[in-house]
């Protein structure tokens, strides 16, 4: 029982001395580092996907002078089997609402409409030869192209959760 007393005596020991006076062992700088406040300057807001009525997306860079598009998970499935994709040309100016490209499936064919106008500055030329991907990373990987923004889209966009709720009415 006395042991069990003297233990915790010699931990409350440490700990009380532990905190009055730091370790030798550990850096200052590094110590002051770790309580210093991080901040972020990228805006969550930023880099949150939008989606369009038409089962798009769109990712915003951190800079807000780009954004990837790409087609929604949904609308992934609703094709079935992507077998072939046209997609857009480097340097092309766009406007919203243009269709850019198109994605063929076993099922269907869909045009792939921007909402946004701005020129196309990238696409994802894996597609070209692997038009399937679209199915198995839709909202990641698989994007179809970057575009530079001119200006904001004037079009509805919806967070994730809106357009979740948007696809169970459909």
């Amino acid at each position: 029982m006395a042991a069990r007393y003297s233990v915790a005596r010699a931990a409350r020991q440490l700990t009380s001395a532990a905190a009055r006076k730091p370790s030798p062992f550990v850096c200052q700088r590094w110590q002051q580092a770790s309580q210093a406040q991080r901040l972020f300057s990228v805006s969550a807001a930023l880099k949150e996907k939008k989606y369009t009525e038409d089962h798009e997306w769109i990712e915003m860079s951190a800079d807000g002078k780009t954004c990837t598009l790409g087609i929604s998970e949904y609308a992934a499935k609703a094709l079935g089997d992507v077998v072939y994709i046209e997609l857009p040309q480097v340097e092309m100016e766009v406007s919203e609402g243009d269709a850019i490209g198109a994605v063929e499936s076993v099922k269907s064919a869909s045009d792939i409409l921007t909402p946004i106008s701005g020129t196309v500055a990238e696409v994802n030329s894996d597609l070209e030869n692997k038009p399937a991907q679209i199915n198995k990373d839709p909202e990641g990987d698989a994007w179809i192209a970057k575009i530079t923004v001119v200006e904001e889209p004037k079009g509805k966009l919806m967070s994730k959760s809106e357009y979740t709720e948007f696809t169970e009415e459909a």
